[in-house]
């Protein structure tokens, strides 16, 4: 069916799970619909996320609960009742199924799958091993189950097995399956007298979920629940790409503790983009458990948490913290229209809480503009003279007794310059607090702008808290000034990024270029290549290296130094080198040829003695007068190849300043990994330095990306440090690099 596919995928198949470690049934999943449509790029991977048709899982028709008990005592019984109360909610007919049981509840009992006097749309498994049953399953037809049994891979290596055995049962079946190690959160009673668009929740740990479910009882609505436990076989990305098709979801919330296949979170995360459906996702683990050995600077770089982190910014997921930011994030996003401008005013009844909170705020990145002379004139026919209403806007205490405060606030949303008004209220204060919460909720209801309020009492039970606030389906409450902002934010950028989104998969290469035959024929498997043999790797790809000349013998090299051209750089060549300034095997600077007889004897000399084997020497053309960069591929264990660029030379080591993307990506994210190096002043010139030639940077960066894209399964490790920029308009130079085959 595949047709002339299939070489590929297995190829493509074999290398991720060698590499990888990852679980062959998802690629098989992903990649056997993509090349069943022709969607794949130029390393065979597919290009779209398949949405799985969960429309039966959610809202079956039939269910069958397998080991159902009605024996009290028993945690099979409690379960059982729940999903009969979940069934009849969803108006579902459900067959309980047990070997020895005639009833369960009152309702006919099967004595087995083949017995189900239905074919059914889910099957919930109550049972130790539900390997037996998926088999059974599989010849009913029965098109999802759920296994909730524990002890797979969550164990360690006895528990990975079989969850392996179960995910190879489940793909021969053709059904899907939820868990193993899940629980009963997919089922759980949802609010139907909720309006507005809802939050749908994706989490690993059940448990971590209960705050966001909560939302229901402060009026935010919840429309699924996708506890994916241990994902043999549905897994996150899959509810991120089903969630985000339904027309009633505003927001996807996720707590994640690990990430399944990085390839289909990403395809999951463009599907939720492209349909401008804002992901929220709290993901654990952003120590590294332990230090990852490699060759180049880039490898000791880029550690798997900043992959992770750098692929959702890419994507617009949006990652927070904590479960409160959570459910703050994922509620503003889910309910609050599109943004008319973005910037932000504070209004408070005092100087110092607005002070502090535009601090925190204008810290967070969050664009508090100064109001205009004439809307300060306006709001001083109602504001004291000596307050500050330029911004924040201090009121010196809100006005109880007439309307003098709804007209501050309507006047402050009317600014064309403000999207956002926030409004912290450290304490309730009534009068005056009960009054500026209703003047707020009041003027909410006729703006199509953002009104936030920072509900800072540790009590919570106040009126003007529990009733009007929380009462108001327009106004954004919050508890503490740091989720406020946070959330805000996060709205700000993501409406931001869905503006001018473009998925890089769309522009993503199917076919190999021109460049990847050459350097096929470069590369070495399981060897790292040397320095020169590196640099016609990236001359292949239309990177520029300096003139230079690999030689055997001191008079070769005074003859290559006179074709090159002095001043000179000397350095040994072999395939083992990879760090050539320790061991003095580089040499800078040298303008005659006894300097370079010399030199070549040195280092001859010198790799002897440190028993390192030679292809020879390089004689290089010297480049001065640029900023060192690095830009370099490594493989992430999720991800496979990233590219990451940063300051190079001696600073790489030092200031660790580098961000990294995952391919596909288009040049403005390029750009945007410039923008993100806290040297990047060094790039527009310093001191009266020059600007460098930005654009050949992003250049290398691209071509490097098509390196990662095209080589991406035979390339373990690129590193070109330093990558000398030169001025404005004379391009990038590779000055040195390393290779590391796979």
């Amino acid at each position: 069916m595949l047709g002339s596919t299939h070489g590929t995928l297995t190829t493509d198949f074999r290398a991720r799970v060698v590499a990888c470690g990852e679980e062959p049934h998802a690629i098989v999943h992903s990649m056997a619909a993509a090349a069943a449509e022709g969607d794949l790029d130029v390393s065979g991977r597919p290009l779209h996320a398949s949405v799985p048709d969960l429309d039966r899982f959610f809202r079956p028709e039939s269910v069958a609960v397998i080991g159902a008990s009605d024996t009290e005592g028993r945690p099979n019984t409690g379960i059982t009742r729940q999903l009969i109360g979940w069934a009849e909610r969803v108006g579902a007919r459900l067959h309980p199924v047990h070997p020895s049981r005639k009833s369960v509840f009152g309702r006919a009992c099967s004595p087995s799958v083949a017995d189900l006097p239905e074919q059914v749309d889910l099957a919930v498994l109550l049972v130790g091993d539900p390997l037996p049953v998926v088999e059974e399953l599989a010849q009913a037809k029965v098109k999802f189950a759920v296994a909730f049994a524990s002890g797979f891979a969550e164990t360690g290596e006895e528990g990975a097995a079989a969850q392996a055995r179960l995910a190879a049962a489940v793909e021969r079946s053709g059904l899907r399956l939820l868990g193993p190690n899940t629980n009963l959160n997919a089922f759980e009673k949802f609010r139907d007298d909720l309006d507005g668009p809802a939050i749908a929740l994706i989490t690993q740990s059940g448990h971590q979920g209960r705050p966001v479910y909560a939302l229901q009882e402060l009026g935010v609505r919840l429309s699924h629940w996708a506890p994916t436990g241990n994902e043999a076989d549905l897994e996150t990305a899959d509810f991120i790409s089903y969630f985000s098709q339904r027309p009633e979801v505003g927001a996807i919330a996720c707590y994640v503790e690990g990430l399944k296949d990085g390839r289909s979170f990403l395809l999951a995360a463009d599907r939720a983009a492209r349909a401008g459906v804002p992901v929220v996702a709290v993901k654990v683990g952003r120590t590294e458990a332990g230090a990852r050995t490699a060759a180049s600077h880039t490898g000791k770089l880029t550690g798997a948490d900043q992959v992770v982190d750098a692929a959702m910014r890419q994507f617009g997921v949006i990652r927070v913290d904590g479960l409160d930011e959570l459910q703050d994030t994922a509620a503003l996003l889910a309910r609050a229209r599109k943004p008319q401008a973005d910037g932000v005013v504070v209004y408070s009844i005092s100087g110092g809480t607005g002070a502090h909170f535009s601090d925190l705020a204008t810290g967070a990145g969050l664009r508090l503009p100064t109001l205009s002379q004439e809307k300060q004139r306006e709001l001083h026919e109602w504001i004291p003279d000596y307050l500050n209403v330029a911004n924040p806007v201090d009121n010196g205490g809100h006005p109880v007794g007439d309307w003098r405060g709804r007209k501050i606030i309507d006047a402050i949303l009317a600014d064309p310059a403000v999207g956002v008004l926030i409004c912290p209220i450290t304490g309730p204060f009534p009068p005056m607090s009960d009054k500026l919460a209703q003047d707020l909720v009041d003027a909410a209801e006729t703006t199509d702008k953002l009104v936030c309020v920072v509900w800072g009492s540790p009590v919570g039970t106040e009126d003007a808290y529990r009733t009007t606030l929380l009462g108001s389906s327009r106004v954004a409450t919050f508890r503490t000034f740091g989720n406020c902002i946070t959330a805000v934010k996060a709205y700000l950028d993501h409406h931001r990024f869905a503006a001018s989104y473009r998925s890089p998969f769309d522009e993503a290469p199917h076919t190999p270029s021109p460049s990847f035959r050459k350097a096929q024929a470069l590369m070495r498997p399981g060897r790292q290549l040397s320095e020169h043999a590196a640099k016609q790797l990236l001359r292949a790809y239309g990177i520029r290296v300096p003139r230079e000349q690999l030689v055997t013998s001191a008079a070769a090299a005074v003859r290559a130094a006179g074709q090159v051209g002095y001043p000179v750089v000397m350095k040994a060549s072999g395939a083992r080198l990879a760090h050539k300034t320790e061991l003095g095997l580089v040499k800078v600077g040298l303008t005659s040829a006894s300097q370079v007889r010399d030199t070549y004897r040195e280092l001859t000399d010198i790799a002897r003695y440190e028993g390192v084997e030679l292809d020879g020497i390089l004689v290089c053309q010297m480049v001065e007068r640029g900023v060192e960069m690095m830009v370099g591929v490594t493989q992430d264990a999720l991800f496979g190849p990233t590219v990451t660029v940063g300051l190079g030379g001696v600073l790489v080591e030092v200031l660790h300043d580098a961000a990294v993307r995952v391919p596909p990506f288009g040049e403005d994210q390029a750009r945007s990994m410039l923008g993100e190096l806290r040297g990047r002043a060094l790039l527009e010139g310093v001191r009266g330095g020059p600007p460098v030639d930005v654009d050949a940077l992003v250049e290398v960066v691209l071509r490097v990306q098509r390196m990662a894209l095209e080589l991406g399964h035979d390339l373990a490790e690129l590193d070109i440090n330093p990558l000398m920029v030169l001025g404005r308009g004379q391009g990038a130079v590779a000055l040195d690099a390393l290779a590391v085959c796979r």
